[in-house]
């Protein structure tokens, strides 16, 4: 693959850049600037903006709305989004939903779903894991039971609980895991059901994070009523399904543009602060150490995920290589938060700046790092914890 950049990639990144600078709102600029929770339309301001451009669904098969970019230039998407610090397109729908819907729906569920997908008008949950099924996602509990209701119609009577739903106390609509056949083999009694949050029997509860957000929730389903029509691909088989929607969630997971945005502002961290010699902290050949072996495995894993990128415009669904780019691409945006949390020093305490705004103790630079460090702990577990990934990468690549 030809990783230099072209004439057209480069008059690409010149449009992609000059797009931002003059469209992204800023409204939400300021409030990301203030350090602000962002609500759900700050959220979906910038996928609308995205969508009348044709750019909110770069990975997509051209017929369903995708742009049909090149390899490089959905490379070159994400590193000028990093660049300006705009919010991502939230995943739920349009990175791991609508491949689900545009590869096992019928053509009923892509006319009704994937238009309000792309266009930023449905907001999607995911309805996962459970108290008792994490990482062992086949041991879910949640249960859909099939029956004839009063006007003929086939439904599902689903109950029971789902957790760590992020953004779930946004959510139009949610897109659930089932258990449709309690007496066959883990994953092979399991549906996918697409199910409007509004219906009666959902209840979502507020999980508070330990950095103090309400990021996650617990959601309980009561005897809520689904019409049949809305699975996807067939009873029993939802398995399928669910795979095929993690390899998707574990290639987004890493995040190489953000993480290279994050180094670079770790640069001018350890720029500014000073170490116990008294020069710059980047000086210190300790910490120079650290940030150089992360900017050598953050260049590896963006070699990575452009081979993913490359096979996915070949019509090559992610494969084993997700799991690497999952496993990796977290731990690195661990380190990143480990080593800004050491360069800003005592001044990244949690709750210091709060105590301190009007004496202006510390560095606005260090405002929130705590927070970014206690909530990119999950990072490693959602989407399949590595250890699982590890598991995967066993078994597929090296047949043990």
């Amino acid at each position: 693959m030809n990783l230099d950049f072209s004439p057209e990639d480069a008059a690409f990144r010149e449009e992609a850049r000059a797009f931002i600078a003059q469209n992204y709102p800023q409204e939400l600029r300021d409030k990301q600037n203030r350090g602000e929770d962002l609500g759900r339309e700050d959220y979906l301001s910038w996928h609308r903006i995205l969508a009348k451009k044709g750019w909110s669904a770069p990975s997509w098969p051209k017929e369903f709305g995708g742009t049909d970019w090149t390899p490089t230039q959905k490379y070159i998407w994400s590193e000028e989004q990093a660049r300006a610090d705009t919010i991502g397109i939230l995943p739920f729908g349009v990175a791991m939903l609508a491949p689900v819907i545009y590869t096992f729906g019928t053509q009923e569920q892509k006319e009704k779903f994937l238009p309000g997908i792309r266009d930023g008008q449905v907001w999607w949950c995911q309805g996962y894991s459970e108290p008792g099924a994490g990482s062992d996602l086949a041991s879910l509990k949640c249960k859909a039971e099939r029956v004839t209701g009063d006007d003929g119609k086939e439904y599902y009577i689903v109950n029971g609980q789902k957790t760590w739903t992020t953004l779930g106390q946004h959510a139009d609509w949610g897109f659930f895991l089932v258990r449709t056949d309690p007496n066959s083999k883990p994953q092979a009694g399991i549906s996918f059901l697409l199910i409007d949050m509004k219906t009666p029997g959902i209840e979502v509860r507020r999980i508070t994070t330990l950095e103090g957000g309400h990021e996650v929730n617990d959601v309980f389903l009561d005897n809520v009523k689904v019409p049949v029509e809305n699975r996807v691909f067939h009873e029993n088989q939802g398995w399928t399904c669910a795979k095929a929607l993690l390899a998707h969630e574990r290639s987004g997971i890493a995040g190489v543009a953000r993480s290279k945005r994050g180094l670079e502002r770790v640069r001018e961290i350890a720029t500014t602060e000073r170490s116990d010699a008294g020069g710059p902290l980047l000086a210190d050949p300790f910490f120079k150490r650290k940030v150089a072996e992360l900017e050598i495995d953050l260049t590896a894993l963006e070699f990575t995920e452009l081979r993913t990128l490359a096979g996915e415009s070949s019509g090559k669904g992610p494969g084993t290589e997700s799991s690497i780019l999952k496993i990796k691409g977290t731990e690195i945006q661990q380190r990143l938060h480990e080593l800004a949390l050491e360069a800003v020093g005592h001044y990244g305490a949690p709750y210091l700046r709060d105590l301190g705004h009007n004496a202006n103790i510390g560095p606005a630079y260090a405002e929130g790092l705590a927070g970014d460090y206690f909530n990119g702990r999950k990072t490693s577990i959602y989407g399949g914890s590595n250890e699982i990934q590890r598991n995967i990468i066993a078994k597929m690549v090296l047949g043990l």
